[in-house]
């Protein structure tokens, strides 16, 4: 994402520092993933015994990130710019992103003859975005602004959207005849 945003953001502002950011990316997101692989060495039993309680800890902490930045944006008065239109327009937006990437890996999935199975995986696995690596980013990137809940908007919407639309498509897939062609077939 720092790479993506560089050309962007050096075109706007010249004393941009891109060292900064890497150092929260590797310190916040790489180091934690580094740390947990060596450490499940030695705690990986005790982690899987309580796996449930780790996991509602985790999704607690995502949803106080999310809070939080929503927080400070509805503090902000930043919502009171974006009419009910603008919302229309970022849905529709979103979900046609959303059709346009599953149907294109669907398409590329059979082109390089993936099995039906390995084709429904793509698409499942290409189309998701995780609002828990959007809300990473975005702190790293751009701190506590008080607009960082409007930067996420998207990110909210788009996640809430994939989970909707893949498990309406989950369970047609999981109800037909055995052979039968793909939902929304490229």
């Amino acid at each position: 994402t720092p790479l993506w945003l560089g050309p962007f953001v050096k075109s706007a502002m010249t004393d941009f520092d891109f060292s900064e950011i890497y150092g929260k990316l590797i310190l916040q997101i790489i180091l934690p993933v580094v740390i947990g692989f060596l450490l499940q060495r030695f705690f990986g039993d005790l982690a899987q015994k309580y796996s449930k309680r780790l996991s509602l800890f985790d999704k607690l902490i995502i949803l106080l990130i999310i809070y939080k930045s929503f927080a400070g944006s509805f503090d902000g008065n930043i919502f009171s710019a974006v009419s009910l239109l603008d919302l229309l327009v970022l849905f529709l937006a979103v979900l046609a992103l959303f059709y346009t990437v599953f149907y294109l890996i669907g398409l590329v999935a059979r082109k390089f003859n993936f099995s039906p199975e390995d084709q429904i995986t793509a698409q499942f696995c290409g189309t998701k975005k995780s609002l828990v690596h959007g809300t990473v980013f975005s702190k790293i990137l751009f701190g506590n602004m008080a607009s960082l809940g409007l930067m996420l908007l998207p990110i909210m919407i788009f996640h809430a959207t994939q989970i909707f639309i893949l498990s309406i498509i989950a369970g047609i897939r999981a109800n037909r005849p055995k052979g039968q062609e793909p939902i929304l077939e490229t």
